[in-house]
C-alpha cells in the first residue's frame, strides 16, 4: 500500500509568495562560505546541511491523497482539492494508461472540491470516475460548483463516464477493506480507513478531535486501535485550537495524543494552515516530536504531510 500526497494545505491554497522565496534564498547565502562551492562535491554537502525548511516546500495545495494498493488496480484518490490538478497532469502521462479512479469525499467544502473542475481524466471518453460519500447530496454538490457564474464549464461537458455512490455500508476493492465514520466537522466530515492484509491507513481530514475520540468504545477501538498510519487533521497550535473552538480542526498536541491513546504507529500531521510558511510547519514538527518525548511517548513515529511525499507501509 503507497500513500501519495498531492496536496496538503487546508481552507485555501496557499502558493510561496516571492517575498518568502527572497527570504529562503537569503538565509542559504548567509550560510554559503567559499569552502562550500570550491567543487560539485562541497555544493552537494553544503545543500546536504540545509534545514528542510529551507530546501524544499511544504506545497501550497488543497487536500488530495492518493493510494495504490497491490491488490486493487483501481486508483483510490482521498479528496480533490486542487491537489488533485496536479495529479491529473501526472497521470495522465502514465503507461499502462490508469482508466479508472475511486474518488472518496471526505465532505463538501470548497477546499476539497476545488480541483476536480481542472481533472485532465474527468475530460477523457475512455476513463471512469465513480465518487463516493456517506452525504447525501454528493451529486448536486459537484454540479453545484461548476454551474454558472461559479464555473463557466459545467459538469456535463466532462466527457467521462460518471458514477455517484452513496455509502451506507463497508465496501470492499480487490482485497481491499474500506470503512468510513464521521468525525467532528461543522456540517460533517467523514474519515475513511482501509484494511490490506495485516496493514491499515486512515485518511482523517477536518476533524475536531474531542473526548469522545479517546473514549474506547467498541466502535473507536473497532476503527483506530492499532492503525498503521493515519493521515489527520493538525492545524493548529493548542492555544490557536482554544481560541478557535468549534472551527473544526485540531491541535498538533492533541493529534499527537490521539495516535498515543490508539496505538498508532505512524501520524502524519495534515490540513496545514494556509498562513503557516514552511519555517512555521517544521518547528510545528519538531514540537510535536518534542511534546512525544517530554510526555514519555513511545513507538510513534510523526511526520509531516508534503506535497510529493510517498508512504510505503
Amino acid at each position: 500500500m503507497t500513500v501519495h500526497f498531492w496536496g496538503v494545505r487546508g481552507s485555501l491554497p496557499s502558493p510561496q509568495l516571492p517575498s518568502q522565496i527572497r527570504s529562503k534564498i537569503s538565509a542559504i547565502l548567509e550560510r554559503l562560505t567559499l569552502d562550500d562551492i570550491e567543487s560539485p562535491e562541497s555544493r552537494e554537502r553544503f545543500l546536504g546541511t540545509l534545514p528542510p525548511w529551507l530546501f524544499g516546500t511544504i506545497g501550497g495545495n488543497t487536500p488530495c491523497v492518493t493510494v495504490t494498493c497491490e491488490s486493487a488496480s483501481d486508483m483510490i484518490v482521498f479528496d480533490a482539492g486542487s491537489g488533485l490538478r496536479e495529479f491529473g497532469a501526472f497521470v495522465v502521462k502514465q503507461r499502462p494508461k490508469r482508466d479508472h479512479f475511486l474518488i472518496f469525499l471526505s465532505h463538501f467544502h470548497w477546499d476539497h472540491l476545488q480541483g476536480l473542475p481542472f481533472f485532465n481524466p474527468a475530460y477523457d471518453p475512455s476513463c471512469t470516475l465513480d465518487f463516493y460519500s456517506p452525504l447525501k447530496n454528493l451529486e448536486s454538490a459537484l454540479h453545484g460548483q461548476m454551474t454558472s457564474p461559479y464555473f463557466p464549464v459545467h459538469m456535463e461537458s466532462m466527457a467521462s463516464k460518471k458514477n455517484f455512490c452513496l455509502l451506507t455500508e463497508p465496501m470492499q476493492v480487490g482485497n481491499i477493506n474500506i470503512t468510513f465514520k464521521k468525525m467532528n466537522h461543522p456540517g460533517d466530515s467523514y474519515s475513511y480507513k482501509l484494511v490490506e492484509g495485516n496493514r491499515t491507513f486512515i485518511f482523517a481530514t477536518d476533524t475536531e478531535l474531542s473526548a469522545n475520540d479517546f473514549q474506547k468504545t467498541e466502535e473507536n477501538s473497532g476503527y483506530f486501535q492499532d492503525a498503521d498510519c493515519i493521515v489527520l487533521d493538525s492545524q493548529y497550535t493548542l492555544g490557536e485550537a482554544i481560541e478557535k473552538y468549534n472551527w473544526g480542526h485540531s491541535a498538533f498536541s492533541m493529534a499527537a495524543d490521539f495516535a498515543t491513546n490508539w496505538g498508532i504507529k505512524q501520524l502524519v500531521l495534515f490540513h496545514h494552515d494556509p498562513t503557516y510558511d514552511d519555517k512555521k510547519l517544521f518547528n510545528i514538527l519538531q514540537s510535536a516530536r518534542w511534546y512525544t518525548e517530554r510526555m514519555g511517548i513511545k513507538d510513534i513515529e510523526i511526520s509531516l504531510a508534503m506535497e510529493g511525499m510517498e508512504i510505503n507501509l
